[in-house]
């Protein structure tokens, strides 16, 4: 606990006061234009990945980088879906898994989680996932899958997520008129690659290649 009370005071001593006048915007409003959901994994700082700055994400993270479909009981992912869609515009959602994913790991094991039943519930989820990674496979249903599986789990982890975000009436109206993007990312941990595929796609691409567009006009501009 001792370096987080030294970070706050460094951060209420130095950092404050040297963004002063952003915070006073931020005081009165937020207006982000990307919704981040990754998983609450200690390693996964969205803001160092994207150099951004308070206002410019607005992040949601859980166990799995999980976002149930849309139903009619409420849930804080669903609340924040609609409220970041509907009242803040966001114009990107940026689906964010990474690699080694505890919550993956129990998914490909869900047995190993009778101890915790509501992890074990939470996590059911991520089932389409792990049995599109069986049937390509050809293992058999209920047969726990060893670590040789887990990035291939991930993926379709994320692939999953981004499928579940279109149920949700938010985000299918303004993605049927062209007013909202998705992404889907795979951060890699040791290596700080991400690889990523879009709202229609199964299939990923690195990053550079995903964004060479974008990346082009950034180096037109310098």
């Amino acid at each position: 606990m001792d370096h987080v009370v030294k970070g706050v005071l460094d951060f209420r001593r130095n950092v404050y006061p040297e963004h002063k006048d952003l915070f006073g915007e931020l005081a009165t409003g937020q207006s982000p234009e990307v919704l981040f959901f990754t998983c609450s994994d200690s390693r996964i700082d969205p803001n160092m990945m994207t150099g951004t700055h308070p206002g410019d994400l607005f992040i949601c993270r859980n166990a799995g980088n999980i976002i149930p479909p849309h139903s009619n009981e409420t849930g804080g992912m669903t609340a924040s879906i609609e409220f970041a869609v509907a009242v803040l515009q966001v114009r990107h959602i940026i689906v964010c898994g990474h690699t080694d994913c505890g919550a993956v790991k129990g998914a490909l094991d869900i047995d190993s989680l009778k101890g915790l039943p509501h992890v074990q519930e939470w996590l059911g989820h991520c089932r389409s996932a792990i049995e599109i990674v069986r049937e390509r496979h050809g293992i058999r249903p209920g047969e726990p899958l060893d670590g040789q599986y887990l990035n291939e789990a991930i993926r379709e982890n994320v692939l999953q997520q981004v499928q579940h975000l279109r149920t949700h009436p938010t985000v299918a109206a303004k993605l049927a008129t062209g007013k909202i993007q998705i992404h889907g990312w795979v951060y890699d941990i040791k290596s700080g690659t991400i690889c990523c595929c879009g709202q229609d796609s199964f299939e990923f691409q690195e990053f550079e290649t995903f964004y060479a567009d974008i990346i082009k006009k950034i180096e037109a501009q310098k």
